[in-house]
């Protein structure tokens, strides 16, 4: 069976660079919009951790924790970490191509992993998915499986310390842009 956003998926990372490199090169930032643009993305960098410590990919399906708020918590906190990039950068055309970006392929991908995750657990996926949004969370959550916790080796172990370096290295990127062009 073929599933759906698969080569999309391939191309994320590979068109994700270049794209980072011309909004980057678009972005007129200021020190005050670093700053605001820091705070969305410090609330992208909490909810991706979150996610990451309650994920044990191709364990078990991860329904505890943010996921029992939406079915994409990791790609909600992507998205609020490009808005906090959008504010940083202080550039409309930059902040459309982001977007656009981010809506072709991680809507793709969403599908493709939505695929992934229905052949793998079947009627639990179906029971999940009829619960919980598939990107936008629900503030109520009502009565939640609570047999897992946020658990900081399991973050490790997701390796999304990674996003938080990439985080803290955009940030100085946009410091140093925000001097340079003054």
């Amino acid at each position: 069976m073929s599933v759906p956003g698969g080569a999309w998926a391939r191309w994320r990372a590979p068109l994700g660079y270049p794209v980072a490199a011309l909004c980057l090169w678009l972005a007129h930032p200021t020190f005050a919009s670093a700053f605001a643009g820091s705070l969305v993305a410090l609330l992208g960098l909490l909810v991706r951790a979150s996610a990451a410590g309650y994920l044990r990919k191709r364990e078990e399906l991860a329904v505890t924790g943010p996921y029992a708020r939406t079915r994409n918590p990791l790609y909600l906190g992507s998205a609020l970490l490009a808005a906090g990039f959008m504010v940083a950068g202080r550039s409309w055309i930059a902040a459309a191509l982001l977007a656009a970006y981010f809506v072709i392929f991680y809507s793709m991908v969403i599908r493709r992993e939505q695929a992934e995750l229905h052949a793998q657990y079947g009627a639990a996926f179906e029971e999940y998915e009829k619960r919980v949004p598939v990107f936008w969370p629900r503030l109520r959550v009502g009565n939640s499986p609570a047999r897992a916790s946020f658990s900081f080796a399991q973050y490790v172990r997701n390796r999304e310390y990674r996003a938080a370096i990439g985080a803290a290295l955009l940030a100085a990127l946009l410091a140093a842009l925000a001097v340079w062009r003054k």
